[in-house]
């Protein structure tokens, strides 16, 4: 098989859709040796600020010297990211490897009607397992991909456990209240390992508390166990009952972001703890520093500044917001803005409209979930511009914006991931 032929076999199996569940992802694993078992691991879940917390937290372990591996989604620039070790994604070789070992496996197990239609997700989690276990990496960095309770990378046993955020989002399958999700999210905490929560609501956390009680797992609180205070800038201090870090500088713009690093730097100092290692304060600030995770509040071009943010539903709509206010009250922003029609696009859209000094543009993008237009062509009414070709009318904004116009490129990160790769494009050829 060649890259091309490996990656249309894995996106084959998308056709058995999101069946959550362990069963299936358990039989595959124990046919590959179950690799799990021979890794150190974090587990994070959340409904946003899972892929910002794990970035925080990989390059603050880094700093330590170890060989950190990190399985994500969605990717941006190639399919080989949701697997990486030390910040490269596997290689083509190597992931062609292991779908060779995997393919027949897989078809060993859908001729038997108990494990038949593994998906796609669960493939390349046993796939990811495998690959970490046979390069020995010191720690793995596993985001649950849905939920947590039956989401398949719920088969690993950590050193400990983070849960980022509980919103409204995936209701179909999670639940439709906060508690409900909370619950979801809440199956990834195991027996006497411990857990991190970060900004939660009252009711979403007094679910969380409840399992981690009933698990004897020790229950680490924002603005509890561990605070933050703001200052300007991207600066923050950070407090818990042994470290006082102050002036410390994280490298992923946005105020939500000083959730996500302080919640990587107590668990990146409980992981320190449990594996005996000494994790300097010097050590979390070049971490805080390095951090690097694109189309999160990323600034990717500066004649026009343009700012890619993948805020994908609601939750992290609201956070886009904030940061908009902090970074850039009183100037103008146009918005190029298209998502996947799963979402709450409605509720979006409105919130964008609320943005002061503002012009939004709706648009669609090559993917088979993506909105149709003609399903919001009523916005027109509303002063909402819209367009079939982003990358049209980017060039055309391009010549046109002022100098301290802002284009904010926000919405789903399939999009974002699209959108990033035609302007690293644009910009190779501008230097060729």
């Amino acid at each position: 098989m060649n890259i091309n032929q490996v990656l249309e076999w894995i996106h084959s199996r998308l056709k058995f859709n999101i069946r959550p569940g362990l069963t299936r992802v358990e039989a595959l694993l124990k046919l590959l040796g179950n690799p799990e078992r021979d890794l150190s691991m974090l587990h994070i879940a959340g409904t946003n600020g899972k892929g910002s917390t794990v970035a925080f937290t990989r390059s603050i372990l880094r700093q330590l010297g170890l060989t950190v591996a990190t399985f994500t989604s969605p990717f941006i620039e190639s399919f080989g990211e949701r697997m990486a070790i030390n910040e490269k994604p596997i290689p083509d070789e190597k992931l062609i490897f292991y779908v060779e070992q995997v393919k027949p496996l897989v078809e060993q197990l859908d001729a038997d009607e108990r494990f038949a239609g593994i998906t796609e997700f669960e493939i390349i989690t046993a796939v990811a397992l495998r690959y970490f276990a046979d390069e020995k990496v010191d720690v793995a960095l596993i985001e649950v991909g849905l939920g947590g309770l039956l989401d398949s990378t719920n088969v690993i046993e950590p050193v400990a456990s983070a849960i980022t955020t509980i919103g409204l989002d995936h209701m179909d399958i999670l639940g439709s209240t906060l508690e409900e999700i909370a619950a979801q999210k809440a199956g990834i905490i195991k027996p006497h390992t411990p857990l991190v929560s970060g900004r939660i609501s009252a009711e979403a956390l007094k679910v969380i508390q409840q399992t981690a009680e009933k698990k004897q797992a020790k229950h680490y609180q924002f603005g509890v166990d561990y605070q933050v205070e703001v200052l300007e800038g991207e600066y923050f201090n950070y407090r818990d009952d042994h470290f006082e870090l102050t002036h410390l500088e994280k490298s992923l713009l946005g105020v939500h972001q000083v959730d996500n690093a302080a919640l990587a730097i107590k668990l990146s100092l409980i992981y320190a703890e449990k594996m005996k290692l000494s994790l300097s304060e010097s050590a979390i600030r070049r971490g805080l520093q390095t951090t690097f995770w694109p189309a999160r509040m990323e600034k990717i071009s500066h004649k026009p500044l343009t700012i890619l943010d993948g805020a994908h539903n609601v939750h992290a709509m609201h956070r886009l917001l904030e940061n908009l206010k902090t970074e850039f009250s009183g100037r103008n922003i146009i918005i190029l803005f298209s998502a996947i029609v799963t979402k709450d696009i409605t509720e979006m859209i409105k919130m964008l409209q609320s943005i002061e000094h503002s012009r939004l543009i709706l648009t669609t993008f090559d993917y088979p979930k993506a909105l149709k237009l003609e399903e919001f062509t009523y916005l027109e009414r509303d002063n909402v511009e819209l367009v079939e070709s982003w990358k049209d009318k980017y060039q055309v904004l391009k010549e046109i914006l002022k100098e301290d116009d802002v284009l904010l490129m926000t919405g789903s990160l399939y999009f974002m991931a699209q959108i990033r790769e035609y302007l690293l494009d644009q910009k190779n050829k501008q230097q060729q």
